[in-house]
C-alpha cells in the first residue's frame, strides 16, 4: 500500500495515504488548514514503526486533492473523510486531528464514525472546536476582525501571508529565543501553496464560524485532548479546555509555552504521549 485516489459523490478526487498492513490498528490523521497530508509525515513514520496501518489524507482543495469551488465546509470535510474510510474499510480506528482537522475528527466522529462503530479513540491537538469566533454566546473567542485580515493577506499575496504565518505565530518562532527551522517554514510554505487559493479562502470561514458544540457532546469514544499554552493560533482556554468539558471522560493535558504547531516541533514529546493513551 502506498497513496491513491478516492472519488466522491460529486466527483471530487480525494488523495490518501495508506502504510502498513492491512490487518493492523489503524490510525487516520486529519491535517489543519491550510496543508496536507505530509504535516503528518513525522507521525506516520512513528506510529507505522509501531505497528499501526497509518493513513493521512489532503482535505479537498488541498495539497493534491481536487482544487473545487464547492463543498469548503466542515460538514463536506467530515464527509469526505467518512469516504476515505470507508474506500479503506477502516474499523477500530484512531483518528487525530490538528487545528481545523481537529473540527473535522470531532464532526466525522459524532455523525459518521460513532454511528458506523468504526472509531475506537481520538485525539485532538490543538483543535478549533468547539467555536473560534467571539460572539454574544461565546465571549472568549477570536473577533471577527482577525478573520476578516486573514482573508485579506491571503486574497492580497497568498505566498506571503504563508511565509509569515509559519515564520511567526504557528510554530512560535516570533518568541524571543525561538529555535527556528527554515525547513520547517519551507514545509509549511510548500504544503500551503500546493493547495487552492478559493478553497482555503472559503476554509477560514469553516474553520472559524462553526459551532461544533453539539459535536463535542455527542463522542462517547476514549478522546485524548492536547494543546500548548502559548498557541497563538487557537487560544487554548476557548478550545482545549472547553473540548474537555463537553466530552465526556476526555483526557486534557496542557504544554506550557508550546505553540501551536507544537506536534511538529516538540513531536519527541507529543508522540509518546499519543502512543501511551493509543494503548491504555
Amino acid at each position: 500500500m502506498s497513496s491513491d485516489f478516492i472519488k466522491t459523490e460529486d466527483g471530487t478526487e480525494i488523495f490518501y495515504k495508506d502504510w502498513g498492513p492491512k490487518d493492523a490498528q489503524p490510525i487516520h490523521f486529519h491535517h489543519g488548514w491550510p496543508l496536507s497530508a505530509d504535516d503528518w509525515d513525522n507521525q506516520m513514520l512513528f506510529f507505522l514503526a509501531n505497528g499501526y496501518r497509518v493513513v493521512a489524507h489532503d482535505r479537498r482543495g488541498h495539497g493534491r486533492s481536487t482544487q473545487v469551488d464547492t463543498g469548503n465546509t466542515m460538514d463536506q470535510y467530515a464527509a469526505d473523510a467518512s469516504a476515505v474510510v470507508e474506500h479503506l474499510d477502516l474499523r477500530n480506528a484512531i483518528h487525530i486531528g490538528h487545528s481545523t482537522g481537529g473540527g473535522e475528527v470531532a464532526r466525522y466522529v459524532a455523525r459518521y464514525g460513532q454511528p458506523q462503530g468504526r472509531v475506537a479513540k481520538a485525539v485532538l491537538i490543538s483543535s478549533v472546536p468547539p467555536l473560534m469566533l467571539k460572539t454574544e454566546q461565546n465571549p472568549g473567542g477570536t473577533p471577527i476582525e482577525v478573520f476578516d485580515g486573514f482573508r485579506k493577506a491571503l486574497a492580497a499575496n497568498r505566498a506571503q501571508f504563508y511565509i509569515d504565518v509559519a515564520s511567526g505565530p504557528f510554530y512560535g518562532f516570533n518568541r524571543p529565543g525561538a529555535k527556528i527551522s527554515q525547513g520547517i517554514i519551507d514545509n509549511w510554505w510548500r504544503q500551503g501553496m500546493m493547495g487552492g487559493a478559493l478553497a482555503h479562502y472559503e476554509g477560514i470561514k469553516a474553520f472559524s464560524e462553526t459551532d461544533q458544540t453539539d459535536d463535542l457532546k455527542a463522542i462517547t469514544v476514549p478522546t485524548l485532548i492536547l494543546q500548548g499554552e502559548d498557541d497563538q493560533v487557537v487560544p487554548y482556554k476557548d478550545a482545549s479546555v472547553l473540548q474537555h468539558k463537553l466530552i465526556k471522560g476526555s483526557t486534557l493535558k496542557l504544554y506550557p509555552g508550546y505553540p501551536h504547531g507544537a506536534f511538529t516541533i516538540h513531536a519527541d514529546v507529543m508522540n509518546p504521549d499519543m502512543l501511551a493513551f493509543i494503548k491504555s
